[in-house]
Order: C-alpha cells, then sequence, then structure tokens
C-alpha cells in the first residue's frame, strides 16, 4: 500500500466493510523542517523521508501481524500538548478510521499518557504510539526467559505511567500483558501496586542474569577466544550475515526484528584461529529509552566485544540515517562509535546494486580514511565474506601479542597450559623440544615470557 500525503485536501478512501481482526491506521505525524532554520542545519544529516519512515511505522505494524487499513503522512508544524496534532488534523483521521472501520490507529511517535488518551477519545479507537508498537513486537518475539525478563521490564515500565481510569481495557480481566489486550488488572491502585512489586522482582531477576553472562565471559577470557559483535540497524542483514560467518541457522527474514534474543557462535578465522560471533537485537530510530536501559544485559555482549562490525543497508535510501541513529545507541551504551580501531563498517546488500553502481560504492569507499575503512559486502551471496573475516583476524590481532618459544616435548602440563591460554599459530618438533609460536593476549603475555623464556615473533 503506497502511502498518502493526509494535508487537508486529500481524498476520503471508500468505505473498507466490515470490521476485522487487527485493522489498523498507521498515521505519520511529522513536523515540517523548514529548509534554512537551525532544526534543518543541525540535523540534515539525520533528517529521514517522511514516506521511508511510514513505510518503517508500517512494517512495524506488519510484523506482528496486524491488517494495515491505510497509512497516511500528517505534517505538523507543531506539537500539540493535549493530542500531538492539531484539532483539524484530529478530526480529519477520526473521520478516516470511522470510514475504514479500524479498530486500532498507531502513531509513529512517542505520545505522553494524557496525549495518548485524549486522542483514543477523539477517534473512537484504541491508540498506540511508536514505544508501544516496538514494546509489542519484543513482547511477542522474545524466545528465551531472559528476553521475555526483558521486554516485560519495559513494557511494566512504559505501563505504569498509562494507568489511568479512562482506559476501558483495564476493566476486563483478560489474561498476558501485551498492548492488544490489555496487562488484565481490574483496579488501577491495586494495578500500580502489583506493576512496582514486579518491576522490583524483574529488576533482581535480571541482576541475576547479568551475573551469569560475567561468569560466561570470564569462562570465555580463561579460554584464548574474543569476542566480535554484531550491531545495526533492524533488518540490515546481521542475521543473515552471522549465519553466512558461522555457518548457523539463526532465523533470518525481511522483517524489521526478525530476531529478537542474542546469540553466540563460534567463527573461523583465515588463519586457523576462533572467535566468538554475537548476534544482537537490531536498533531503529527511536529506540524506547526502556528497551535499551532493560536490555543492557544482552547488549553488555557489544560493551565486551574486542571488535564491532556495525551492519549497514547500503541500498536504503535512509541508510546515512540509520547510521546515525545506531550511532547514537551506541553513545547511549557509552561506545564511541568513531573509534576506527574497534569498530568496523560493513556495507551489506550490494547484491542488490547492478556492476557500474558496485564499482561507484567501491570508489566512495576507497576514498575513505585509511583509519574508517568499508567492507563491502553480500550476505546472500557470499560476496566481500573473505575480506571480512581478513579484516576482523587483523583487528584481533592488533590487540595481541605474538611470541616464539621452544619448549621440551615432554612438558605435557605445559604444552596443553599454551593450548589453552593462547593462540598456538605454529608448533614444529625438532630434536625433542617443540618450537612454538603463539599469539595471547596483554593479561597473559608476562606469563608466557616468563615460564617460557618467549621473545616477540619477528614481524
Amino acid at each position: 500500500m503506497e502511502p498518502r500525503n493526509f494535508d487537508g485536501d486529500a481524498d476520503r478512501p471508500r468505505s473498507a466493510g466490515a470490521k476485522q481482526t487487527g485493522r489498523v491506521l498507521v498515521v505519520g505525524p511529522y513536523l515540517r523542517v523548514r529548509a534554512g532554520s537551525a532544526d534543518a542545519q543541525s540535523e540534515s544529516h539525520v533528517q529521514r523521508d517522511a514516506e521511508a519512515r511510514l513505510d518503517e511505522a508500517a512494517g512495524l505494524a506488519r510484523a506482528i501481524d496486524l491488517v494495515i487499513a491505510d497509512a497516511i503522512i500528517a505534517p505538523i508544524s507543531q506539537i500539540r500538548p493535549a493530542t500531538y496534532i492539531g484539532k483539524g488534523k484530529v478530526e480529519e483521521i477520526a473521520a478516516l478510521a470511522k470510514s475504514l472501520d479500524v479498530e486500532l490507529v498507531v502513531m509513529d511517535c512517542a505520545l505522553a499518557p494524557i496525549q495518548q488518551r485524549n486522542l483514543e477519545k477523539e477517534l473512537d479507537a484504541k491508540v498506540l504510539d511508536r514505544t508501544g508498537l516496538i514494546l509489542e513486537i519484543f513482547g511477542r518475539r522474545a524466545k528465551t526467559k531472559e528476553g521475555a525478563l526483558q521486554v516485560e521490564l519495559a513494557h511494566l515500565n512504559y505501563q505504569r505511567s498509562r494507568l489511568v481510569r479512562s482506559w476501558t481495557h483495564l476493566e476486563r480481566q483478560r489474561g498476558g500483558f501485551g498492548f492488544m489486550g490489555g496487562p488484565g488488572e481490574t483496579q488501577i491502585e491495586a494495578d500500580r501496586r502489583l506493576i512496582q512489586e514486579r518491576i522490583t522482582k524483574l529488576e533482581s531477576e535480571l541482576k541475576k542474569v547479568q551475573a551469569t553472562r560475567r561468569l560466561h565471559r570470564a569462562g570465555r577470557q580463561r579460554v584464548p577466544y574474543r569476542v566480535v559483535a554484531l550491531v545495526g540497524y533492524t533488518n540490515a542483514g546481521k542475521s543473515t550475515l552471522f549465519n553466512r560467518l558461522t555457518r548457523a541457522d539463526v532465523q533470518a527474514a525481511d522483517m524489521l526484528f526478525a530476531t529478537l534474543d542474542p546469540t553466540l557462535r563460534a567463527l573461523s578465522l583465515p588463519h586457523g584461529g576462533k572467535a566468538m560471533l554475537s548476534d544482537t537485537v537490531g536498533f531503529i530510530s527511536n529506540l524506547p529509552t526502556q528497551l535499551v536501559a532493560a536490555f543492557r544485559a544482552t547488549l553488555e555482549e557489544v560493551l565486551e566485544a574486542d571488535v564491532i562490525l556495525h551492519v549497514r543497508d547500503i541500498s536504503h535510501e535512509d541508510a546515512e540515517a540509520q547510521q546515525s541513529d545506531v550511532d547514537a545507541v551506541l553513545r547511549q551504551l557509552g561506545i564511541n562509535p568513531d573509534d576506527s580501531g574497534r569498530i568496523i563498517e560493513v556495507w551489506n546488500k550490494i547484491d542488490r546494486y547492478d556492476a557500474e553502481q558496485r564499482e561507484e560504492l567501491l570508489n566512495i569507499a576507497a576514498r575513505r580514511p585509511a583509519d574508517h575503512p568499508a567492507m563491502l559486502v553480500s550476505a546472500v551471496s557470499g560476496e566481500g565474506v573473505d575480506a571480512l573475516l581478513a579484516a576482523i583476524e587483523e583487528r584481533l590481532a592488533a590487540k595481541r601479542h605474538t611470541l616464539d618459544l621452544s619448549i621440551d616435548a615432554a612438558d605435557g602440563a605445559g604444552i596443553s597450559w599454551l593450548h589453552r591460554n593462547s593462540e598456538v599459530l605454529a608448533k614444529e618438533l625438532h630434536d625433542g623440544r617443540f618450537d612454538m609460536t603463539v599469539r595471547v593476549d596483554e593479561t597473559k603475555r608476562d606469563i608466557v615470557v616468563s615460564r617460557f623464556d618467549a621473545v616477540p615473533h619477528p614481524t
């Protein structure tokens, strides 16, 4: 369905007939930014195309199997405290919602509780904002216990501020905690108390999750496996690339937030080394702060990663704006997106370009600074993956020390220790001794030097 610009005189569509379950109207209430204004100049590098934004919002709705009755753009000059959009726009959208006989209106913006309540009264339909929609998707996609805990915590923090008596769904006794059916509580005073108690319990359980993850990371540190993390905008192709690099079978689909729970797999490097590759939840513009906070335990894998692959859908019309959104989330996590020693930018989906367009992309990448390279790949066809693996290996090696040593072949304990605590690059037997070349991280370098009389490998 093509999005329409609903700006006052837009034609009304014909009635869609009887109401269907899950029929929704998606509205993009986007602020007009005048050319030459301070906002336009300061934010020009992240300005998004309105139709692309609306298409993304419709994609979010379709991700939970909602039927899009219509999707419209409703440009506004300023945000109204009571209803976010102006009175005239409210009346027009109410008429459209009635003619389409929809039961849900999705507003592609963050609504305050009072704005959401007032819009529901005026539109005579359930209203869901962008934050609520993303939380609904996450609630349906979380499959592990950890993911479910994180989503429920984010949901309850969001729900707590929206417990108001005018919400009719709070009067119904219904199961689940999703937004479409209501939380299932009956009295708001009890709701607030029970929600706070549940939040406290969830936070305690998530602290245990964090402690468990720390133990897992400590175990990986005892074995010389480095961690490589995939980050990127949702639907940039991270899971497809993850499967290509690790020969795994993680769900990958042309859908927003196709995968949610984190996954770790072994990654084989070109020269026989090993690393752990972590696939994380996709980012999105205006990612709810509740989710950033709730998923911090999962995203700690990114914080601890030695190398971060920022996967970009370079074929997307809003690729630059998506990059800015991912950079913003990385900053929220305390990661500098300009850290060239740690972050590798991966331009994915080059299979969507013809030969001439690929050559142009290669020229653009070649003109980038040497310390900020871009790796061009196709996760679908495998093109460029070997070069990406070589770049990963080079980054990991730059943070480690390569040492030469000679050890008695009878020293089984010492040889076993080296295999457990270092990456053995070469091993040859000469006259009852093993001549070995190993690679170790900073924390084990002094131990290897003192215990095995190792010396730096000539470069």
